[in-house]
């Protein structure tokens, strides 16, 4: 299955209520999409028909979350209730917008992935779906961090150690998609600060000069499942009911991270 196959699988599957993306290039991702969504990108260049309501920002990733409220756009953002005087929270604002669906392709160096790792759970929650491209580079001059290739992953493989190291909370799910797989993060908290404070430390240990030392793992492709084994999973239907009904995070997410810890060791 190719990655935009499995990347349209994934909107039907997680039922998305709204969808992220960074790095829209000619928008064919984006295409997909048929729900309120924010494409961002600094140098764009869309020749494919969009079908959703898309606010297209031509920024940087750390520009555009650096705005007062970059998700307003998909409903439900802060916005101060002296313009609309529905839907109050008791501070005062709109409640907060959490994305259903993000989708990260942006600058092919570990050091960006993660920043936008970063930002985007920080608009995210336990039934939040982050997907990584280009994680599996099919050898080492695809992982090189100067590009010297025409197709190019960059070291962006780096965020599987990284996550599963500095955060055990989540559940990461490598997918063998055509024709460099991607990485499906569940399990998204907010409230966690590890990889922002562990950032310099994370830097100064991942970034390295070429050619980098890409693990057997990440080329033979031994721990990814297949595409098929995780559209066609039986946990989710319950994690977009429990999603949609407001299920706390105490309450919905063991079953579904243990249901995903049994698929990645089958």
């Amino acid at each position: 299955m190719k990655r935009h196959e499995f990347l349209r699988e994934l909107h039907q599957v997680s039922a998305n209520r709204n969808y992220l993306e960074i790095g829209v290039n000619d928008g064919r991702s984006l295409t997909l999409s048929r729900v309120p969504s924010i494409a961002i990108d600094p140098a764009f260049k869309v020749v494919s028909e969009i079908r959703c309501d898309v606010h297209l920002a031509k920024a940087t990733s750390d520009d555009f979350f650096a705005r007062e409220n970059p998700l307003a756009h998909l409903r439900g953002g802060r916005h101060p209730l002296r313009n609309i005087a529905r839907n109050r929270s008791p501070f005062g604002y709109w409640q907060r917008t959490t994305l259903d669906l993000a989708f990260i392709d942006g600058m092919h160096l570990f050091e960006y992935a993660l920043r936008d790792f970063i930002n985007i759970e920080q608009h995210s929650d336990w039934a939040s779906v982050i997907v990584f491209d280009d994680m599996l580079p099919r050898n080492i001059d695809e992982a090189a961090r100067d590009r010297h290739t025409d197709a190019w992953t960059g070291d962006v493989y780096k965020l599987v150690e990284i996550l599963n190291r500095y955060r055990p909370d989540l559940v990461t799910v490598l997918v063998d998609t055509a024709p460099t797989g991607q990485l499906v993060v569940f399990g998204a908290d907010p409230s966690n600060t590890v990889l922002k404070d562990k950032y310099d430390e994370i830097i100064a240990e991942f970034e390295v000069p070429d050619p980098q030392k890409v693990p057997e793992s990440i080329l033979g492709r031994t721990t990814a499942v297949t595409p098929e084994q995780l559209v066609g999973a039986s946990f989710w239907k319950p994690l977009v009911a429990s999603r949609n009904r407001g299920t706390k995070r105490a309450r919905g997410w063991e079953p579904l991270s243990r249901a995903l810890r049994q698929l990645t060791a089958a």
